[in-house]
């Protein structure tokens, strides 16, 4: 009904009024319309029931659901979209890679979106999908504690390490008296993980001064990189092995 180029919103809104039948954005269009970043998709994601006809829309990606009815949609006036909980499940179910999959339940906590109450729970509505057992695992890793995969994946290599079970997220007072968060804390010694956001300078630094004032005030603590922790696990297993028994944990 115009002649500019249509934005994501107009397609969108293009989508929802097309379907002969209730429908909603879903997903990672949805998921990023509550603020999810990182996990954007250029492509649109739409809900609709399972016998609802769809016209063929360029960027659209409809999604026939059995389970999908008005209880699914948040209230509000705006364009209709599932449930953040549900956005987020869906949005893990559709991708190929389960790390991804796991990876947007901990950042849709991290960045509250929603919360693992709610996610437990449409995971339950759910049902079978794809990546579920590893979504359900990792929910029960981020209710006790983790708030990275990195964190989660360090923790197992930790038990290949022969090392106890460590306390994720620790509070520990710098030389000055401040609190500081350790990611992993085995007690004789901790690990730091460095993501993706530390490689931007301000970031290293803070996490660097962090660090520092800690060793200051005594603490033993390992550094690894995410990357090492995701492509040389080997590496990191026999580094911790190592701590291990030199800080009296495990015997040689």
């Amino acid at each position: 009904m115009h002649n500019a180029t249509p934005t994501p919103r107009n397609v969108q809104w293009a989508a929802i009024l097309s379907a002969n039948g209730p429908a909603a954005i879903g997903g990672r269009t949805a998921a990023a319309s509550y603020r999810l970043r990182g996990f954007e998709s250029d492509d649109i994601d739409v809900v609709v029931g399972p016998n609802t006809k769809v016209p063929t829309i360029d960027g659209v990606r409809w999604h026939h659901s059995r389970r999908f009815t008005a209880a699914d949609m948040a209230p509000g006036p705006r364009l209709p979209a599932v449930r953040p909980a549900r956005a987020v499940v869906d949005a893990a179910s559709w991708t190929d890679q389960p790390r991804i999959a796991c990876a947007l339940l901990i950042a849709s906590v991290q960045q509250r979106v929603t919360t693992v109450s709610a996610l437990r729970e449409a995971l339950d509505a759910a049902g079978a999908i794809r990546h579920g057992r590893h979504l359900r695992a990792v929910l029960a890793d981020v209710e006790g504690g983790a708030d990275s995969l990195s964190e989660i994946d360090l923790t197992k290599l930790a038990k290949l390490a022969g090392l106890p079970s460590p306390i994720r997220q620790s509070v520990r007072l710098d030389s000055q008296g401040r609190r500081r968060y350790l990611d992993v804390d085995f007690g004789a010694f901790s690990v730091e993980i460095d993501g993706g956001l530390h490689l931007r300078p301000l970031n290293y630094w803070a996490d660097a001064q962090r660090q520092n004032d800690l060793v200051i005030g005594g603490e033993r603590i390992l550094r690894f990189p995410s990357v090492a922790i995701r492509l040389e696990p080997s590496v990191v297993v026999a580094q911790l092995h190592r701590a291990g028994i030199v800080f009296g944990l495990i015997s040689a």
